[in-house]
């Protein structure tokens, strides 16, 4: 979906044993967007400590990822902008870089279930849960 960023959260469900979640992750990234290297890592990560995928596993999924989406490095900008988005907004410094990395690419729609459903970030960027009982009556 041009225009869209990709969280962590939603990279998890596609990967995950949650059919529900998983079908609509896919249906999603089906349609391209962007995430940030930043969101690789914490995939990674969590698909290595908490999902048990081994590391071929883990790296043929994150190919795949990459093959689908564009890819926002962490840059110096990125991390300044993250700064001030978490001061501003009361983010973690975390999830400030990932509002921060698809602000940067000018995305306008940020695919994640860990922000409020329906928050607008600087008048540009709207947060979507894909998994949100609206957002999936309207499928």
């Amino acid at each position: 979906m041009p225009g869209s960023f990709f969280d962590t959260n939603v990279l998890l469900y596609l990967a995950s044993s949650e059919t529900e979640k998983a079908d609509r992750a896919e249906q999603l990234l089906g349609d391209g967007g962007t995430v940030s290297v930043q969101v690789l890592n914490e995939f990674a990560n969590v698909a290595r400590r908490r999902m048990a995928l081994s590391w071929v596993e883990t790296r043929s999924f994150l190919a795949s990822v990459r093959g689908l989406l564009d890819i926002v490095p962490v840059t110096l900008e990125v991390h300044e902008t993250g700064l001030v988005l978490a001061e501003r907004y009361g983010f973690s410094v975390y999830d400030a870089l990932i509002v921060a990395a698809a602000l940067i690419s000018d995305c306008d729609v940020l695919w994640s279930e860990d922000f409020q459903h329906g928050l607008r970030i600087d008048r540009r960027l709207r947060v979507v849960n894909p998994f949100h009982p609206a957002q999936r009556a309207s499928s």
